[in-house]
Order: C-alpha cells, then sequence, then structure tokens
C-alpha cells in the first residue's frame, strides 16, 4: 500500500503488543508497541512506515502518533505492573522538539508513571542535530522514562550510545545460526562490556529458537523477545504464562554452563602445572639459548613460540619460534618492548607479587593471527618467561574460554 491507502484507511489500524522476558524474574515485564493495517484480510507492518524518506514527514507523523493513541488507550486500561516499549523515528521526534509525542504520553500515562515508559529509537539512521536529540532524551530522563537504542551492532556509532546513557540495549539476533555463533561472539562480547560501562541492561530481540535464548542467556542478557517465547499479540498475556518452563530452560542452561566451566577450568589448571613442572626442571634464562631451545622442544605439544623479557617489558632473549614443525633461533626479537600489549605490565606486577605462572584469556596473535594464550611466569629476579600456546593445543582440548 502506497501513503495515501494507508492515511486513508487508518481506521483499519490494529495495535499488536509483543511481551518482554526477564532473565531474573521469568515472567513478562514488558510489551513493545507495533501497528499493522489490515488489508483484505492481510496484515500489512508499518514498523517500516514511519523510516520511508519518500513519504512526506507529516503523514508519517500523523501514523507514528495513530499508533501511540491507540496502545496508550488500551493499555491505560491494563494492570500497572509492567513497562510500554514505544518505538519512535528520532528523525520524526525532532521536528517539534518531542513535545507532541510526549503530550500523547502523558495524555494516558499519569507522571508518576512515566518510568514505566521506554522510548525506543535508532541512532545509527538519525540525520539530524545529535545534540538536539541529546537533549530531548535528557528532557524525557528527567520524568523517570527510559530509552533503549535499537538494533545495536556494528554499524552503530558506539561514543553517541554513551551520550545518550540508554537504560536498555537492544540486540537482534533473528540471523544468528549454529555457523554464525563464534563469529559473532566478539561482537557480543563487545557490546556486553559496552553495557556493563553505561550501566544499561541487554535486551536480546530475534528469540526464535532455543539456542538463539540460550545465546542470549549466556551472552549476558538480561530481558528477551521473540517468537520463540511469545509471538504479538492484540492484548496482554499473563505476566507468569512461561514462568515454569522459562525456568526449567535457564536451569539446563545453567547445567550445561557449569559443566563447560568445570571442563574448561580443569583443563587450563593441568595445562598450566604441566608448563611449570617443564620450566622449573630446566631453568631456562635469557643468556641460555640452548637452554630455552631444549625447553621449547619439550613444549613441543603445546607451544609455538617462547621468550623472556625483563620488568619493563624489554626482550632479553630472541624468540624460540616454530615454524613448519622446527624451532628456530629468532635474533632480531631481542630488546624488542612489549609493555605497550594490554595487561603486560599487569601480568608483571601480578607474577612479581605472587611469583607464580599466569595464564592469559582467549586473544588473537599478531604476527600469525591464530587464537592463543600466553602462559607467563617468573624465572628469576627481573625476567619473566612467555610461552604463547598454539592453536591445535586449545583446539585438541577445546579450551577457547
Amino acid at each position: 500500500m502506497d501513503a495515501i491507502d494507508v492515511l486513508t484507511n487508518l481506521e483499519k489500524l490494529k495495535v499488536y503488543y509483543q511481551p518482554i522476558f526477564s532473565a531474573d524474574e521469568h515472567v513478562v515485564i514488558a510489551y513493545e508497541v507495533s501497528g499493522k493495517l489490515i488489508d483484505n484480510e492481510e496484515l500489512i507492518n508499518l514498523n517500516t512506515f514511519a523510516y520511508d524518506d519518500d513519504i512526506p514527514e507529516e503523514y508519517r507523523v500523523e501514523v507514528e502518533h495513530k499508533i501511540l493513541h491507540l496502545a496508550l488507550s488500551q493499555l491505560a486500561e491494563e494492570s500497572k505492573d509492567f513497562d510500554i516499549y514505544l518505538p519512535c523515528n528520532a528523525n520524526l521526534l525532532i521536528l517539534d522538539y518531542g513535545e507532541s509525542f510526549f503530550e500523547i504520553i502523558k495524555k494516558y500515562i499519569p507522571e508518576e508513571e512515566l518510568s514505566r515508559i521506554v522510548l525506543v529509537i535508532s541512532e545509527h539512521n538519525f540525520n539530524g542535530e545529535f545534540r538536539q536529540l541529546n537533549n530531548i532524551i535528557r528532557y524525557y530522563q528527567t520524568y523517570g522514562m527510559k530509552i533503549a537504542i535499537n538494533q545495536v551492532g556494528s554499524e552503530s556509532h558506539w561514543d553517541y550510545i554513551k551520550t545518550l546513557s540508554p537504560n536498555i540495549l537492544k540486540l537482534d539476533i533473528e540471523q544468528l545460526s549454529y555457523q554464525s555463533w563464534g563469529e559473532q561472539n566478539d561482537l557480543f562480547t563487545s557490546l556486553g562490556k559496552l553495557a556493563r560501562k553505561i550501566g544499561a541492561n541487554m535486551l536480546f530481540e530475534g528469540i526464535d529458537k532455543e539456542y538463539k535464548l540460550q545465546f542470549a542467556w549466556k551472552n549476558g542478557g538480561r530481558y528477551y523477545q521473540g517468537k520463540y517465547l511469545a509471538d504479538v499479540h492484540t492484548g496482554t498475556i499473563p505476566r507468569d504464562q512461561l514462568k515454569k518452563s522459562f525456568k526449567e530452560r535457564c536451569q539446563q542452561f545453567i547445567s550445561t554452563e557449569k559443566r563447560l566451566l568445570e571442563d574448561n577450568y580443569n583443563a587450563l589448571k593441568n595445562l598450566q602445572t604441566t608448563l611449570e613442572k617443564y620450566v622449573q626442571r630446566i631453568k631456562p634464562s635469557s643468556d641460555n639459548t640452548d637452554q630455552l631451545l631444549a625447553l621449547a622442544k619439550e613444549l613441543d605439544a603445546y607451544s609455538f613460540r617462547l621468550y623472556i623479557c625483563d620488568g619493563e617489558g624489554f626482550q632479553t632473549s630472541p624468540n624460540i619460534m616454530c615454524i613448519d614443525k622446527k624451532w628456530h633461533i629468532q635474533e632480531e626479537a631481542v630488546n624488542k618492548n612489549w609493555s605497550w600489549r594490554p595487561y603486560f605490565l599487569k601480568t608483571i606486577i601480578e607474577m612479581r607479587n605472587d611469583q607464580s605462572g599466569v595464564l592469559s584469556d582467549l586473544y588473537s596473535d599478531i604476527d600469525t593471527g591464530e587464537l592463543t594464550r600466553t602462559f607467563s611466569i617468573p624465572v628469576n629476579v627481573n625476567e619473566y618467561l612467555f610461552i604463547d600456546i598454539s592453536y591445535d593445543y586449545l583446539y585438541n582440548h577445546n579450551i577457547f574460554r
């Protein structure tokens, strides 16, 4: 339908609500509003209508406001134990500084209940002046209204998101598959760090399979939305409709995750104990390359590179590097400084104070591009041995956590 058809058939507009569930209570804690038009028994989703730049702004505003009126007039008669998510095109919101949108909300929701309102906006397709949008958001927040940033992902402007200080980050995982799970982990790990840094909760939408629910749970999602849990409805549903089954699924996730973490912990502990035994037996030092080479050969099944640095991060030994299954001495690495690497000096301080080995988190090696971990251990007063673990060893022992 074109814009005129939509506008002349607004009496056929229906409002739908999709439940949002919480991870901590396993109940419905909110509903997100959407509008659909009935045309010859076919439902036409109007979500994209507000973002179609070929349609005049006043038409899009009219439809957005109509959906808002219908939704809030219905929900005002319901119980008050859930939040209301209201999607809004930020480009339309700033046309009158958000006044008309806010006036509609206040018509149906008392001021003392405005904390139930969650404004859902997408910052990455906002074309206006960001400072103006930020001022509108700040004004809404003084009334207790919450802000959710929609479709947060690789295209998002993270600096803008930080400035807006949203309460919720919405992440769409509808396209997630078993094949892409690992590839997307880094992105969702980064988004999780962003959420924690700005004090926001993560809402995962597009959950239409159990494994997507598990992914959302595993990646720190507090809120969940999608057909697997509950599809859109023309009304609300019982708050605890999925409480029992939701709790059972979470218990399964917990059991699986605890088992994997336990296995991972034991594998890493065994690796660290084994490496420490080899180091203590051979006692390598930076002035004895033959010793380092001998240690490398002992660690053939574990490592692809080892070297020694001082407490300031300067390399005092050559690299002992495995290339094509043979160990090579790389003298050119001597005197390079690695203190710029994240956590390097922190690891030095930890080893110096605890006088024990430290196994790093998983990361990608700069030279090889492969995933690795580094085991670091003091070898004398001011020298520290670094052993880079091979990808093959990590893969064969399934220690990628």
